[in-house]
């Protein structure tokens, strides 16, 4: 069920209003906050609010979802008045991944490096 939510995690209680964010932008498909360990000048989550473990776990019934939080990055970096990011999701444990539940990490305000680490 795409609306569902998993009463455990972390971030579906941050979308409940249960846990406090800095919200950033929000509508009726994502959420998105800052950071609290920001790793950039700008460091926000975007995040789905129907729960979705990981990027392992998009389909064709929940990929509409992914776009959808790309066009909300989109929107909150044009406000922001920032051009260049990076958008950033880790999938599972070994590669940062440490809430799980799909986010996109966006960062800007400074040189990226290439390779991230």
């Amino acid at each position: 069920m795409l609306n569902a939510q998993d009463p455990n995690c972390l971030f579906c209680k941050i979308v409940k209003g249960e846990i406090p964010s800095n919200k950033v932008y929000e509508d009726n498909f994502c959420y998105a906050f800052y950071d609290i360990d920001p790793q950039a000048p700008v460091h926000f989550l975007v995040i789905p609010k129907a729960h979705v473990t990981s990027c392992g776990e998009i389909t064709k019934w929940n990929s509409d979802l992914v776009g959808h939080c790309f066009e909300a990055i989109a929107k909150v970096a044009h406000e922001l008045g920032v051009t260049d990011f990076r958008v950033v999701a880790n999938c599972g444990e070994q590669a940062g991944q440490s809430v799980p539940h799909l986010h996109f990490h966006v960062l800007a305000g400074r040189d990226m490096s290439w390779p991230p680490g």
